[in-house]
């Protein structure tokens, strides 16, 4: 027997779920239910489940908070993501965090959880067919921004970050001791290299693909 807890600050939602499951998934048990990451803590000093039907929008904490928290504190719990938004960046963060599976409320009826609840608990990874083309996507992206990466000098980069800080370019050329014609330069090949046409892009660019940091 597969010991599940679901949470969703949805009422009929989760209704809907247990009756689906205890009607056509006898192997799967629903030992609990919560609406808020506050209830599920709770709940979990007194119940041991096998995984975690974890939505991402909650009322008093986010999804991506509670698997994080419980990939420290109950690292023995899979979870299994589901939300009816599923951006990016929300999906690069669960992933991150190590959670076993994420569906998509739209594309996932309670047939296709019970099937990624199954494959998680036996030790596999289970990702709708939309999760995995953002994965996908996210994938795409990460490689040609670390093509870009290495193609940018180190003397570039050093030209962006101080970009960053609002410096006058002549203070600019000034801390890198070359002249202003060398960083008009350095900053041609910079945009030419990203793809973009001002120092603003440049610099929202490299902020955003993580080639500079602010500290």
């Amino acid at each position: 027997m597969i010991k599940v807890i679901i949470i969703d600050d949805q009422g009929m939602f989760r209704f809907g779920v247990r009756m689906a499951i205890e009607t056509r998934h006898p192997d799967l048990q629903i030992v609990g239910e919560a609406e808020t990451g506050a209830e599920l803590f709770a709940l979990l000093n007194n119940e041991a489940p096998d995984i975690l039907l974890l939505d991402i929008d909650l009322p008093d904490m986010s999804g991506i908070d509670i698997a994080r928290r419980l990939k420290q504190e109950r690292p023995e719990i899979k979870i299994l993501a589901f939300s009816a938004q599923n951006s990016a960046e929300t999906v690069q963060a669960m992933v991150d965090i190590g959670i076993e599976g994420f569906i998509s409320k739209r594309h996932g009826g309670v047939d296709i959880f019970a099937e990624a609840v199954r494959a998680v608990v036996q030790g596999d990874e289970y990702f709708g067919q939309d999760i995995s083309k953002i994965i996908y996507r996210i994938y795409v992206a990460k490689k040609n921004t670390a093509e870009v990466t290495s193609d940018l000098t180190e003397q570039e980069k050093r030209v962006i970050e101080l970009c960053q800080t609002g410096l006058p370019g002549k203070l600019i050329a000034d801390s890198l001791n070359i002249s202003i014609k060398t960083l008009h330069n350095h900053k041609s090949n910079i945009f030419r290299k990203l793809g973009i046409n001002s120092t603003g892009e440049m610099v929202n660019y490299a902020l955003k693909k993580g080639i500079i940091r602010v500290e």
